[in-house]
């Protein structure tokens, strides 16, 4: 593809909302943040963690240390979920978001159904808390730090 065949796919794209920037530390080129970037750009405020998992797996191994509880097993169905994600960023969808669950399941769909609702900067945590074979070891295998959650 031609350099100025290129830079004008870029601006119909930029000019349709199909691409947008965001901070280098945050967003990955394929949605994919490992756990210690997403730890690392929560700790300075770069983006938002959120736990999509369910309360009894918040109270069986803690919450990512800094994220916000939003699961996707919302009980209102899809349309509650993303009510309650929009809450957790103070109603900004453009506000970098970092998801994690389990091993990075949920978390592709709550980013799939997200991004649906007009969300258009969000990372998937892949490895999750328990680890991947093809994502990473899992925020507990590196020893990340967790908040516990008994009252979850």
């Amino acid at each position: 593809m031609s350099v100025r065949l290129l830079d004008l796919t870029l601006v119909l794209l930029v000019c349709a909302g199909l691409a947008f920037s965001a901070p280098s530390a945050v967003r990955a080129g394929n949605g994919i943040v490992s756990a210690p970037v997403a730890l690392a750009s929560a700790a300075k405020g770069d983006v938002t963690l959120v736990d999509v998992r369910s309360a009894r797996e918040w109270r069986q191994t803690g919450i990512a240390a800094g994220a916000k509880r939003v699961t996707i097993h919302n009980p209102g169905g899809t349309k509650a979920f993303v009510a309650e994600m929009v809450k957790a960023v103070g109603g900004d969808m453009s506000k970098p978001v970092a998801l994690i669950c389990a091993a990075g399941a949920r978390s592709a769909r709550a980013e799939r159904i997200l991004t649906a609702a007009g969300f258009t900067n969000l990372q998937n945590v892949s490895e999750g808390m328990l680890g991947r074979p093809d994502a990473g070891p899992g925020w507990l295998k590196r020893g990340l730090p967790v908040t516990p959650c008994p009252e979850c």
